[in-house]
């Protein structure tokens, strides 16, 4: 046999080996979560008749931040006929994106309609927690930061189970799970929005209010009902 052939088949048979390997590894990690991850805005959980969004938001990503009011505008636009769940995505590059996404879960477990209140609180003072503030901080200090900005945005007899859900293990545990939810269905970045499982175009930028329009529009009927058949659409 020809050496070429034999080179040839030797690194099909190592790819194959190492495929193999790489899948038991991961099958053997992954642990299934008891409940669906993400937060449900508004408690519109979806149902048949509306159509299902799903946001992947970093809570002090400037890119997830900006893209939060024209979404929001959408969501109010189309009312019942929408429904939305938010899955924070921490990025490893915003240095405090873990901890603050871990205070949504928390704040979600203390009381669901705090959840987005919190959400745009970190929206909207993220330069409490973006990378160079807290850079002389250890990171005893940012929890703390972080439990006392949280008790502040959803009221502050908050304050000590906050503070206990930082040594809660589940709710690391449900940090943990959003990240690798993201990871599974092939997030790489923030902002990044789902239609009813597909994917939209432009990850990692804001989308406007007319781009949302120009999205959903089509879905649906003059008379304003869901439509059956499959559309492409442009951006």
């Amino acid at each position: 046999m020809e050496l070429w052939k034999i080179q040839y088949i030797s690194i099909v048979l190592l790819s194959s080996a190492l495929v193999v390997i790489i899948f038991g590894c991961v099958s053997a990690q992954i642990s299934l979560p008891s409940k669906q991850d993400g937060f449900w805005y508004d408690n519109r959980i979806d149902k048949a008749e509306s159509i299902l969004m799903e946001a992947f938001f970093d809570p002090v990503c400037p890119d997830s931040r900006d893209s939060w009011p024209p979404l929001k505008r959408a969501l109010n636009h189309y009312g019942s006929r929408v429904s939305l769940v938010v899955h924070p995505f921490p990025l490893p590059y915003h240095d405090n994106a873990f901890i603050c996404s871990r205070a949504l879960h928390i704040v979600n477990k203390l009381n669901t309609s705090s959840t987005y209140r919190l959400l745009e609180s970190f929206f909207d003072q993220q330069d409490k927690f973006y990378n160079k503030a807290t850079f002389d901080l250890s990171k005893a200090s940012v929890v703390e930061k972080v439990a006392r900005f949280t008790s502040n945005a959803i009221g502050n007899l908050n304050y000590a189970a906050v503070k206990a859900g930082f040594t809660d293990p589940k709710t690391d545990q449900a940090t943990r799970i959003s990240f690798k939810y993201g990871c599974v269905k092939g997030v790489y970045g923030a902002p990044f929005f789902f239609v009813n499982g597909f994917p939209l175009p432009g990850a990692g930028s804001p989308l406007d209010y007319k781009a949302w329009r120009n999205i959903l529009d089509p879905l649906f009927s003059p008379a304003g009902q869901l439509k059956t058949e499959a559309l492409h659409f442009f951006m």
